[in-house]
């Protein structure tokens, strides 16, 4: 079972985060220190997948990004560091090339898309169309309502 996911930069600093077990909020700031030093600065024997505390760590690093999984000592390894990729793969479809920027200024847009993909630290879903319907149904009817919007202010003049 998924703990915590995390997007964290080079420099540090959580861009986000999303537990799925209770933590309180000054441990999390702790917790988040200790696994991001951790991840940021991997020996030469050291591979995507940390024992850390109690529970396992497996990140990936996509250009300036590191995304940090914490799981439980039943989970499959393989099977979240293949998760943290259809992720990326996902936000990429959704944004054309995902950069740290888009994740700042769309923090809703991604909480969503893992909200789709992990329901209570389990994976429920990993299909792309079926992950971005949900995005993809909400843009449709904004632009549609602006239309809307648009059209009858244009028949009023």
């Amino acid at each position: 079972m998924i703990q915590f996911f995390l997007m964290v930069n080079k420099q540090g600093q959580t861009r986000l985060s999303k537990y799925y077990e209770h933590v309180e909020i000054n441990k999390r700031t702790l917790l988040e220190t200790e696994v991001i030093r951790s991840c940021l600065s991997p020996s030469n024997e050291q591979c995507s997948f940390i024992e850390f505390k109690g529970f396992k760590l497996i990140y990936r690093q996509y250009a300036t990004l590191f995304i940090v999984v914490g799981v439980n000592d039943t989970e499959n390894e393989m099977t979240i560091y293949e998760f943290i990729h259809n992720f990326v793969e996902v936000l990429d479809e959704y944004f054309s090339r995902v950069s740290e920027l888009d994740i700042m200024f769309n923090l809703d847009k991604v909480h969503i898309i893992l909200d789709e993909m992990v329901l209570n630290g389990c994976i429920v879903e990993t299909n792309r169309a079926r992950i971005l319907a949900p995005l993809t149904l909400a843009s449709y009817h904004s632009h549609v309502s602006i239309t809307h919007m648009y059209l009858a202010t244009w028949q009023l003049r």
